[in-house]
């Protein structure tokens, strides 16, 4: 079968990634890219580097890596970059961290010291739970977003990347509600950031405005109130860089999503979903102070809202009870755990119950996103795509959307599925043939 032509540009010379943040989740991320490339590990739950999607109908059928179908940057061309608070280099936030064993991580010891933290852009009313003392002094958020272009283009001169995707993987911020006199507009957000404005704008919102200013991708993996606002998107389209969010969808959401169509599918009823975990790690820690905890709340109470909608079905969905809770408890360190309680109810209005309990772990889950995040918007970048990237929300609690549009978010697991499958191809210079109903 003949590759249709693609507009997409190949992914040529080394691509710089660009983390805020140099935790668990980045370390063991940039650990298993490292072994990855040394054939030392699998970069297993990765989409980019095992799914396979069809292409064509009929006689020229055939299933294809991602890779197969648009230029993706190699393992072996990803240039890694941090920011942190805290100044260990990359190995010994790994070997901090305790998520992965000290005999998955010695191999590539060498490269991961020389991944040495840059100075955070940070203001500690954001995260009162942090401490560290690897921080930018900064007289407002203007010299903020100023000191962090200086570090993108420092790191893009040495390290001689073609191409930068920058993405947070740091902790959640407090919870920062839409404010449109300064998220409405650029002109606003810049004259906020100049003013020193430090309610309304968040160090996450720094590290974005940076991002785009410097033509690089910028991916929230955090429920920050960071790009999904309209300064964000504009700042976007004026200089066509996309942008993705938010808040990396790992666990107890993942299940959420993929679940919850079963119950709207079968058309059974909904009383209520009760949705707890338990979370020992730095996250957790930082979760622990309520501030930051309302910025994960609402996102995760938002996933139910789009797959078992009133609006469509109020017989079944007008009046279930949905809580989510986030206990931090030391011991478990990195091995989540989470318990999903759903009273459902069915013919003749009978009730029933399914219970979830996934023992997982965050990071684990966690890395194979960053990699596919920063890979595919990497290539939504060279296919010239701007703004929103909606077809990355499989991977989001949260997905991005123009809610001053009254847009609703897709948050159905397969519905979102058929989204990256269909962008996917269209870059590859196939048709979209799948249909989201």
């Amino acid at each position: 079968m003949e590759m249709k032509h693609k507009n997409i540009s190949p992914a040529e010379g080394k691509l710089g990634i660009m983390i805020v943040g140099c935790g668990a989740v980045a370390t063991t991320f940039m650990t298993g890219v490292l072994m990855a490339r040394k054939g030392l590990a699998r970069p297993v739950g990765s989409m980019t580097q095992f799914d396979k999607i069809r292409v064509s109908d009929g006689q020229t059928n055939r299933y294809l890596h991602y890779g197969d179908i648009v230029p993706l940057a190699s393992l072996s061309d990803i240039v890694f970059a941090t920011w942190d608070v805290y100044p260990q280099n990359a190995f010994q936030a790994a070997m901090y961290a305790e998520v992965l064993k000290e005999k998955d991580i010695m191999p590539v010891r060498e490269e991961l010291e020389q991944i040495r933290p840059m100075k955070a852009a940070f203001d500690r009313n954001y995260a009162k739970r942090l401490d560290g003392d690897n921080v930018m002094q900064c007289a407002n958020r203007w010299e903020m977003v100023e000191q962090l272009r200086d570090d993108i283009r420092r790191f893009k001169a040495e390290s001689g990347v073609s191409r930068i995707v920058v993405i947070w993987a740091a902790s959640t911020e407090i919870y920062v509600p839409y404010y449109e006199p300064v998220h409405g507009s650029i002109e606003a957000l810049e004259q906020a950031m100049r003013q020193d404005d430090r309610e309304h704008v968040a160090p996450s919102m720094c590290y974005a405005y940076a991002a785009l200013s410097e033509g690089a991708p910028f991916v929230m993996g955090a429920p920050n109130t960071t790009v999904d606002i309209p300064a964000m998107w504009q700042l976007a389209e004026r200089h066509h860089i996309p942008i993705a969010g938010k808040d990396f969808k790992t666990g107890q959401t993942l299940v959420k999503s993929g679940f919850a169509p079963i119950i709207s599918t079968r058309c059974l009823g909904l009383n209520g979903w009760f949705s707890t975990n338990i979370l020992g790690n730095r996250d957790g820690l930082v979760l622990d102070e309520p501030d930051n905890f309302r910025t994960k709340e609402v996102s995760k109470l938002s996933t139910l809202e789009s797959i078992l909608s009133a609006d469509n079905q109020p017989e079944l969905y007008k009046d279930y009870y949905h809580k989510v809770r986030i206990n931090y408890y030391p011991p478990r360190n990195d091995n989540k755990e989470s318990w999903d309680n759903i009273d459902i109810f069915g013919w003749m209005d009978y009730p029933m119950q399914v219970k979830i309990n996934f023992l997982c772990r965050d990071s684990i889950l966690a890395a194979p996103l960053l990699l596919d995040l920063c890979l595919l918007i990497d290539a939504a970048a060279r296919d010239g795509r701007w703004g929103i990237q909606r077809f990355l929300s499989f991977f989001m609690k949260s997905p991005m959307h123009d809610f001053t549009k009254q847009e609703k978010p897709v948050n159905n697991l397969y519905q979102q599925y058929v989204l990256l499958k269909n962008a996917i191809r269209v870059m590859g210079g196939f048709a979209a043939d799948e249909t989201i109903d």
